[in-house]
């Protein structure tokens, strides 16, 4: 174990300055702009891995897909295989103007690097090839055999990944999965992610006119599309901030509840401001569901005239619990924004995209491999935590491979901002994430005898 560490600490450097190469790239495979983009990010993480030794490797995608990288390293013979999963593709920036330097120049202040991808999720790419080329210097290869997975689109939802699980199925069967795609409570603090919420989205449409009236003339007798909007989308939420979508699951956690004050530093939350909804934190995080309006369409305030809108309509997302069907979830979300339509208004709901939620049992030899060594590399003990966000490919992951033992974990921390402003990586826990995964392959080899 000391040389494996010696390995770990000298595959660092160059780690950290390809991870600063890929930050570069602008890899938004939702924008059609950065397709091209991707494509290179995907060339860049395939040279990499023919870098750190791997006997194969492909660049692959389903039709009108994103590319994806696959590579395999051969384990001893009689060692379990690992699949390492991460994603190259990023999220826009919300904006280049507000980052506090661009977004795609990575730039390091107070020991965390900053750029789009730093943290999400290329520092989990980066993190699985740090570890397979410190077994490449300190035996030649990894202790099992290893294929690492690079998806190119699961910021856009994964829509094709179920075709590329189909496709390769053979090449991508493991006995243990590993997904760096999800994060730690604190930078010296390790966990492993049981439950993640999943999603159903949807556009709601109103219509009240065939065609926009003078709002003086008309106005009184005759309301606006978009206050009728307004009012119906107030009646997602009750007057305690709680989802009142009827027919949802709703669970319970045992688990420690989170520091409110954190919390509300984290999220950046301006003085004042309730909470939404009732009970514990980790409840209404984890385990029950969250609606939010994410888009409206309607004139721009400087654009706007006096006349009565004849339609709006609104973007509503909705994370359901785990252990909720999400065609049941979308069906009372419909139903629900239908019979509360005011003043009779005309309603048109079109589904978006769905997610499945996940949760499992971390029970096994493999879950406390994973607790032992995350606890020695961080110094702390691992945790076990849910996720609000929702990570679509991980159910099907599960589905495809019900034999496999599952472990989400990442390199993100509360700081960290993923999807947002000024998204980062911390350094230092960057380091103890990549000895720990490097622990976690060193002792799966050697308890089948590598």
């Amino acid at each position: 174990m000391p040389d494996l560490r010696s390995a770990v600490r000298n595959a660092l450097p160059p780690a950290r300055s390809d991870l600063e190469s890929l930050v570069k790239i602008p890899s938004i495979w939702a924008d059609p702009a950065h397709r091209d983009d991707t494509r290179r990010s995907a060339e860049a993480v395939a040279a990499l891995a023919r870098d750190a030794g791997a006997a194969s490797v492909d660049i692959v995608a389903a039709p009108e897909g994103a590319p994806a990288v696959l590579a395999h390293w051969p384990g001893p013979p009689g060692t379990p295989t690992v699949l390492l999963y991460a994603h190259h593709d990023v999220q826009p920036t919300g904006g280049d103007e507000h980052w506090t330097s661009p977004p795609f120049q990575p730039t390091e202040r107070d020991g965390r690097l900053y750029g789009r991808g730093a943290a999400d999720d290329k520092a989990g790419v980066m993190m699985h090839l740090a570890v397979l080329r410190a077994f490449r210097e300190l035996r030649g290869g990894p202790p099992v055999g290893v294929t690492l997975f690079i998806e190119g689109e699961e910021e856009s939802g994964s829509p094709t990944l179920t075709q590329l699980l189909a496709e390769h199925r053979d090449r991508l069967s493991a006995d243990v999965i590993v997904i760096a795609d999800s994060g730690n409570p604190a930078t010296d603090v390790p966990a492993l992610t049981t439950s993640l919420r999943g999603l159903v989205d949807c556009t709601v449409e109103v219509r009240m006119l065939e065609r926009p009236a003078h709002s003086g003339v008309y106005g009184g007798p005759l309301g606006d599309a978009l206050t009728a909007l307004c009012r119906l989308l107030a009646t997602l939420h009750d007057d305690k901030g709680r989802v009142a979508v009827t027919g949802l699951v709703h669970n319970t956690s045992d688990a420690p509840d989170l520091d409110e004050a954190q919390f509300r530093s984290d999220a950046a939350v301006l003085d004042g401001v309730d909470l939404l909804g009732t009970g514990k934190l980790v409840e209404r995080l984890w385990q029950q569901p969250a609606v939010a309006v994410l888009g409206v369409d309607a004139p721009r305030v400087a654009e706007a005239a006096n006349v009565l809108l004849p339609s709006a309509r609104a973007a509503v997302s909705l994370r359901i619990a785990p252990g909720q069907d999400p065609a049941v979830a979308q069906r009372a979300l419909t139903e629900h924004l239908v019979a509360h339509a005011p003043w009779g208004v005309h309603v048109t709901v079109t589904p978006g995209a769905a997610a499945a939620p996940f949760e499992l049992d971390a029970v096994g030899t493999v879950y406390d491999v994973a607790r032992r060594t995350f606890g020695e590399a961080y110094g702390n003990a691992a945790v076990e935590v849910g996720i609000g966000g929702s990570i679509p490919f991980i159910a099907e992951f599960a589905r495809t491979f019900p034999g496999a033992a599952v472990l989400v974990t990442g390199v993100g921390d509360p700081a960290s901002r993923w999807h947002g402003i000024d998204e980062s990586l911390h350094l230092g826990m960057f380091e103890k994430a990549v000895l720990a995964e490097a622990l976690l392959l060193a002792e799966l080899g050697e308890s089948t005898g590598a």
